[in-house]
């Protein structure tokens, strides 16, 4: 199996009026294709700042990010922008849907950006929205579904285009236990059908349950990385 994540001596750091905060500390990481990874630590410990770097999302301070094979430290933010759109699925515990389209044109929003057809996003949209009890709201818009509801959108929106990655940051944390099962269990199945590599960043022993790999980080650094 091929290393298609690599952080190599990574950090961050960001600066509160004189005062110097490491969120991420010399992190070294290598992930290979088709994992299925929890990253775990206490709130503040640098788990979504190290997912959105390899994400492209936030810049490192020092260090280097490769993804498949790419350094996206010093990518360009067009360069980023495309790279994002045809490798990563993010899951943000925000959502991030966007408030004037329905559900189903949230879901299929990447497809479409890829260029694919109606049909290949009906296909691929529909089938997903079914896995996650969302047949019936397809056609309403966020203001309309409760946040458990938003979330599986956000997640089938990442699932969707088939990316090669899938980065979620606590991408369970508004939904009850029957929805976080179905979800976990339509993301090992892709992962293990369609080799995508998950990495979760989580609080929820639920997904750490599922994960084959456990990450523990605290002050920015990796103090255990335990295969199950």
């Amino acid at each position: 199996m091929k290393n298609v994540i690599v952080l190599e001596d990574l950090h961050k750091i960001y600066k509160e009026s004189e005062i110097e905060v490491k969120a991420v500390n010399g992190v070294d990481l290598k992930i290979q294709e088709g994992e299925f990874v929890a990253i775990v630590g206490p709130s503040g410990s640098g788990k979504s700042t190290l997912l959105n770097m390899i994400g492209g999302l936030d810049e490192p301070s020092s260090g280097n990010v490769y993804v498949d094979g790419m350094s996206i430290s010093g990518m360009k933010e067009s360069e980023l922008t495309d790279f994002r759109m045809k490798y990563i699925g993010f899951v943000f515990q925000s959502y991030n849907l966007l408030p004037v389209l329905t559900a189903k044109e949230n879901a299929e929003f990447v497809m479409k950006l890829q260029g694919k057809s109606q049909k290949e996003c009906d296909l691929r949209v529909d089938s997903l929205l079914k896995e996650v009890g969302l047949e019936e709201r397809i056609n309403a818009r966020p203001s309309k579904l409760s946040g458990g509801q938003q979330q599986r959108v956000a997640v089938v929106r990442a699932l969707a285009s088939k990316p090669k990655f899938i980065l979620a940051d606590e991408p369970t944390a508004n939904l009850d236990s029957v929805s976080t099962e179905t979800l976990l269990d339509i993301m090992e199945n892709l992962n293990k059908e369609e080799n995508m590599t998950f990495v979760f960043s989580t609080h929820d022993k639920r997904v750490v349950n599922k994960a084959r790999r456990i990450i523990t980080i605290e002050d920015g650094k990796v103090i255990s990385d335990v295969y199950k």
